[in-house]
C-alpha cells in the first residue's frame, strides 16, 4: 500500500472518529438491547429479530475493529500557507476542459473519497496529474474514454461557495 493512502484531512479524520463513536457508544448498545429482548422471546433458531440482531452486531464489531486500526495508521495533513498557489493534498481545484465544461474537485485521502461531494482520492489519475501544478497549468489525464485535457482555473484550500468540506 502506498504511503499516500494513509493521508487524511482533519475533517475526514473527525468523520471517522464520529462514526466509530456512534457505532460503539450508541448503535451497538441499541442492537445489544434488541438482541437481549429477542432472545428472551424463546426459541432462537426461528427468531428472525434475534438472528438479524446478531448479524448486525457482527457487522458493527467488524467495522469498529477496522476503524480503530485504520485511525492508528492515518496521518492528518493540515493546510500550510506554503501550499498557496499550488495543488497539494486537501486543495479544492476548479478545472475547465477544452469544451468549456467546469468541474471542481477536492483532493483527499482514500478513506474520504466521495464522488457526491466531488472529493477525489490522492491516488486517482486526476489527483496525480494535479499535484504540484499551478493556476493556468494544463494537465492531461488518461481515462477509459481516452486522453482528456484540463486547465486549472482556481486553487484554494477552503471550499468553493456552495460546496461542502468532505
Amino acid at each position: 500500500m502506498a504511503a499516500a493512502t494513509n493521508l487524511i484531512t482533519r475533517a475526514g479524520r473527525d468523520a471517522l472518529e464520529n462514526e466509530l463513536s456512534f457505532l460503539w457508544r450508541i448503535e451497538r448498545r441499541q442492537v445489544t438491547q434488541a438482541v437481549s429482548e429477542a432472545a428472551a422471546m424463546g426459541d432462537r433458531s426461528e427468531n428472525a429479530e434475534y438472528k438479524e440482531g446478531k448479524r448486525r452486531l457482527r457487522e458493527i464489531d467488524r467495522r469498529v475493529r477496522f476503524l480503530r486500526k485504520r485511525l492508528e495508521e492515518l496521518r492528518v495533513v493540515d493546510y500550510s500557507p506554503q501550499q498557496e498557489g499550488k495543488v497539494y493534498f486537501g486543495a479544492w481545484v476548479e478545472l475547465e476542459n477544452e469544451q468549456g465544461d467546469i468541474v471542481c474537485y477536492r483532493i483527499v485521502g482514500s478513506d474520504e473519497f466521495d464522488p457526491r461531494k466531488n472529493a477525489i482520492s490522492i491516488n486517482s489519475p486526476m489527483a496525480k496529474a494535479l499535484i504540484g501544478k499551478t493556476v493556468e497549468d494544463e494537465i492531461h489525464v488518461i481515462t477509459p474514454e481516452g486522453k482528456k485535457t484540463w486547465f486549472i482555473n482556481v486553487i484554494q484550500y477552503l471550499p468553493f461557495d456552495g460546496m461542502t468540506v468532505s
